[in-house]
């Protein structure tokens, strides 16, 4: 029993502390969102000392909504300044609330637009959204950004400082600042599956939890009228697309496994099927972006029925004019690997020498990697050591280095 609640707990605090902090920051005002993240801890805490010896509640979100409701009433009632708003607080927890509820849900995207606000770094944007929004204990970020927790938390302070400076509401933007501020929380939200998708260092090379909650939070974008707008749907089609191949992206010892090599019948055809929908979705607007191009170069891969079916002259295409949209050297080494998929080997050689000395791409330890692979693939083994031998000295995750290893022996032999 006290396993089970501990495991229920932690999945309703992801998916029910960013509506309620969401909720009571709407009520208290986002210069209390301290107040508000300490009332839902409270009930996270009262949850795990209780559920395991009294019983998981019939329906425990409604559990935690109302001890923290009660919680903040308690406060309020203390605190001069916020005790004009127990009746609002009182009308807004008056009905029960459901993971549907129209009121939360909007006061969640409200909350997810103010932590992407401009005024805010990149780097504290993630923080914050990761935090506030989706229930992350900083010491959980720390993790997932293999990051000093003690930086996180000097970025989570900076954010909240400069949401109380600037006095940034948590509220929908006007309509012509919508577009603008959409284009912050989409790239935080893409920044957050990506670093899921693909870590960039540590023991682990896939870190599923945070691709579903960048999955989940571009949901909430495509559940209200105002922020669902087609780019929206593409980012969101890009992430179910790739998300579809987590369960294939990793061999028994937790080594990458290549896209050649994986086994298909392990991706997800109910991820693959939705994400086609929305990038159907997507199609109605008149702009095309950065993430319509990405989504439909994985739309291929996740229809092609093996990686020689694969339409690689389509994908080169569509990298050519992802190029023209967003030069960067990251694209341009993608378009190489699809070049040397269409036209061989050879091809995919001159386009990574082209790259190799972009400062971006300086300790990139998949460049000379792909470009070791490449030249094992025309028969040069001698170049393919040097290649694996200088990715091996750059960063990566340990299972990328076991791979690398394993593949610079097999050229050795």
């Amino acid at each position: 029993m006290e396993q089970e609640a501990h495991l229920l707990v932690s999945h309703l605090f992801r998916q029910q502390s960013g509506k309620i902090v969401a909720t009571l920051t709407r009520v208290f005002g986002s210069r209390h969102l301290d107040l508000a993240e300490d009332v839902v801890q409270d009930a996270l805490v009262k949850a795990l000392q209780q559920w395991p010896f009294k019983g998981i509640p019939e329906n425990p979100a409604a559990w935690l909504t109302l001890v923290a409701k009660n919680r903040a009433l308690d406060l309020l009632r203390r605190d001069s300044s916020l005790n004009h708003k127990v009746n609002e607080l009182e009308q807004t927890f008056s009905q029960p609330t459901t993971d549907q509820s129209a009121p939360q849900i909007d006061d969640q995207l409200a909350l997810i637009l103010m932590c992407s606000h401009p005024d805010l770094s990149v780097e504290c944007q993630v923080a914050l959204t990761l935090k506030t929004v989706c229930g992350f204990s900083t010491a959980e970020i720390a993790r997932a950004f293999l990051t000093p927790e003690t930086t996180i938390a000097q970025r989570l302070v900076r954010a909240k400082r400069k949401i109380r400076q600037h006095e940034i509401v948590i509220d929908f933007p006007d309509p012509e600042e919508l577009p603008q501020r959409l284009d912050g929380v989409l790239r935080v939200i893409y920044l957050l599956f990506n670093e899921g998708y693909s870590a960039t260092s540590g023991d682990e090379l896939v870190r599923a939890e945070l691709c579903e909650e960048a999955i989940r939070l571009a949901n909430l974008l495509v559940q209200n009228q105002r922020a669902r707008q087609p780019v929206v749907h593409a980012l969101l089609a890009l992430m179910m697309l790739q998300a579809a191949r987590l369960p294939a992206r990793t061999q028994a010892d937790g080594t990458p496994a290549v896209l050649a090599e994986q086994n298909r019948s392990l991706w997800d055809q109910r991820l693959i099927s939705l994400g086609l929908r929305h990038l159907g979705w997507s199609a109605a607007g008149e702009t095309l972006t950065a993430y319509h191009l990405q989504a439909e170069i994985a739309a291929i891969h996740a229809t092609a029925a093996n990686d020689a079916e694969t339409d690689w002259a389509r994908i080169v295409g569509l990298y050519d004019q992802l190029y023209s949209l967003e030069s960067s050297p990251i694209v341009a080494f993608n378009r190489a690997i699809a070049l040397s998929r269409w036209q061989g080997p050879q091809a995919g050689i001159r386009e990574l020498e082209a790259i190799a000395d972009h400062p971006a791409l300086r300790h990139y330890y998949l460049l000379p990697a792909v470009s070791a692979e490449l030249w094992k693939q025309a028969g040069n083994l001698e170049r393919a050591a040097e290649g694996y031998r200088t990715a091996l000295s750059y960063p990566c995750t340990e299972p990328e280095r076991r791979f690398l290893q394993s593949q610079l022996r097999l050229v050795l032999q």
